[in-house]
């Protein structure tokens, strides 16, 4: 078979160079069969879903032929129809006796740029049933009835998983990128890609997860989260870093940032550039910043009740200490914008006025409407979570970096696979995709009742949440809060957040819709004046009013933010060096849990 791009001539074989490398091949593959033998067994319920999504799609699709017969046959018969017409269009291409393939209308798809998938038939027949036949997977799907809304969108969830993974793409004979480059290097890619594939495997425990980045081309405190600072207490849950200040004055309330445990801080922390703690900084702020442990078996019983009473509580405590404080100004990421809250209605309970003010980036406080987290929140897969838990005492961070992955599977899945097994190359020095690798375990109680009491049974926003023997509910909050949402946050989505929000029982809330995802609408430094971002003083009420009615602005929110943080951070005050004397520097940032990986 012709698999050259026209404009290329075939190369001679390098036939040793070729030798050497199926040499080679068969040795990878020798560890490749070893890596993945070392595999453990898991609950089928962290892998996949459970049995009851077929037998409800069969059985709806089965209910629809005794139904509506003509409709499901009406799909059987465009389908065929569409398959047919294809194959007479190639064979009369071919039948004119020209090497080509037929006129291609379909719609552009990034996964199909290889000139080959217009011109060449082979390739061109395979990318347009592959086309044809996904379509046609997905309209019979669409027109399924008996399905309610959540077994409707899991279906269609799933099924688009097995459409992306057939893709004629992820496979050698049928990918022209990999197939020229096999040739042009004589093997070399492959022998390459494999090597790239028994790594990911064994540093996966037998578990197949693509490295996204460069492994080798970061360091944590090395070109990554450099920003100057030192830890200045440090218990069994968190190192609390206090950050160097870069102006000879700052405000005198200082400002904590709790970020996710769920990943490591230094998102905010990458490069300078880019870097919301350096940039806080040079605002003229003391900034602190807690840097969770990495959880190992020992952490089991560690609940959201632990994160509150040994990590929020103490870490705001220690701030006042620290800067002779009364009263502060919080901020929590994600998860830890939800446990912020928790933590704050506690409080309110408790009668501690310790914090000033509060903002929440990202963070869902409502669950009723997760998105598209929802098909990971049903019982099979939460069912299978537990059992993990149950066998290790912890949910190691292979299963929820797999699971966010796979809600971009084509972008954060398959494509990278393609590059780095099939074209041989190597993962990108990409700081941000560096991080998104750089994973945590989660304690085992802790996520049981993240996934139960949160996710599920969403008992946070229905006022019957129970922590340390007192019922905390949102209204409870009075003091005055900020909200940043990302408007394609496919983890928070932005309208939960802003329902959650909205029930707040403060009378200062202000709410900031950023463009961009639940990353890059977070890290976007004014510098680059990329995203922008909506804002509006009308009542929070339903959110898509607030949108329609609010003022779009080009650029970050940064500066908008700030401007609200000063107006609650006080008077000018001297410079603090970090730690004081009842809390000398323990070691400098980044500090050592960040870097701590615990046993497996």
């Amino acid at each position: 078979m012709v698999i050259m791009s026209e404009g290329k001539s075939p190369k001679s074989v390098d036939q040793a160079r070729l030798n050497a490398n199926l040499a080679r091949m068969e040795e990878l593959s020798k560890r490749l069969v070893s890596a993945m033998s070392n595999r453990e067994g898991h609950p089928s319920g962290v892998s996949g879903p459970g049995p009851d999504v077929y037998s409800k799609a069969t059985a709806a699709y089965m209910a629809e032929m005794m139904a509506n017969p003509a409709k499901m046959l009406e799909h059987q018969v465009a389908y065929w129809g569409k398959s047919l017409t294809h194959w007479l269009e190639a064979q009369q291409a071919l039948g004119s006796g020209q090497f080509r393939a037929p006129e291609d209308d379909t719609p552009g798809d990034r996964r199909f740029q290889n000139e080959l998938w217009r011109t060449h038939p082979y390739f061109n027949f395979v990318k347009q049933q592959y086309l044809l036949t996904s379509q046609a997977i997905e309209a019979t799907l669409n027109d399924l009835e008996g399905l309610d809304e959540v077994d409707r969108r899991r279906v269609n969830f799933f099924a688009r998983q097995m459409i992306d993974l057939m893709s004629p793409t992820n496979y050698l004979a049928t990918n022209p990128d990999a197939l020229e480059r096999a040739v042009e290097t004589d093997g070399q890619s492959l022998v390459d890609g494999l090597e790239n594939l028994v790594r990911d495997i064994e540093s996966h425990g037998g578990e197949l997860l693509v490295t996204l980045s460069d492994p080798d081309a970061f360091e944590v405190g090395g070109n990554i989260a450099t920003s100057e600072g030192s830890v200045v207490y440090r218990n069994r849950m968190f190192e609390l870093i206090q950050y160097a200040p870069k102006t000879e004055t700052v405000h005198t309330t200082p400002l904590v940032i709790f970020p996710p445990w769920i990943n490591k801080y230094y998102i905010m922390d990458l490069k300078p550039q880019n870097s919301l703690i350096n940039w806080l900084v040079e605002q003229g702020f003391t900034l602190f910043v807690v840097s969770w442990v990495n959880p190992d078996a020992s952490y089991a019983d560690v609940g959201i009740d632990t994160y509150v009473e040994e990590g929020y509580l103490p870490a705001i405590e220690e701030v006042k200490s620290i800067t002779g404080q009364d009263k502060i100004n919080v901020v929590g990421y994600c998860i830890a914008g939800t446990t912020l809250a928790i933590a704050l209605a506690y409080m309110a309970r408790k009668g501690d006025k310790s914090v000033r003010s509060a903002t929440f980036f990202t963070s869902l406080t409502d669950f009723s409407d997760v998105g598209e987290m929802e098909v990971f929140l049903t019982d099979d897969f939460v069912d299978g979570i537990g059992e993990e838990i149950e066998n290790k005492g912890y949910l190691h961070s292979f299963f929820m970096s797999r699971t966010f992955t796979y809600l971009r599977a084509n972008d954060l899945v398959y494509g990278p696979a393609i590059r780095s097994y099939m074209l041989g190359e190597t993962p990108p020095a990409f700081d941000l995709l560096y991080w998104n690798g750089d994973n945590t375990n989660l304690p085992g109680r802790m996520t049981m009742e993240y996934l139960r009491r949160l996710c599920q049974k969403d008992e946070l926003a229905r006022g019957t949440f129970d922590l340390l023997g007192e019922s905390v509910t949102l209204g409870d909050i009075k003091l005055p809060v900020c909200a940043v949402a990302c408007e394609t946050d496919h983890i928070a989505p932005w309208k939960a957040s802003f329902n959650g929000f909205k029930t707040f029982g403060s009378r200062e809330k202000t709410f900031i819709l950023s463009e961009s995802g639940h990353i890059a609408g977070v890290v976007n430094p004014p510098s680059k004046n990329k995203y922008g971002h909506y804002t509006s003083d009308a009542k929070l009420e339903a959110p898509e009013s607030w949108q329609a009615g609010a003022d779009f602005t080009q650029g970050s929110w940064w500066p908008r933010w700030r401007d609200w943080l000063k107006r609650r951070s006080g008077k000018q005050v001297p410079a603090r060096s970090p730690g004081d004397d009842g809390h000398p520097v323990l070691c400098p940032a980044p500090g050592t849990y960040v870097k701590a990986v615990p046993d497996s």
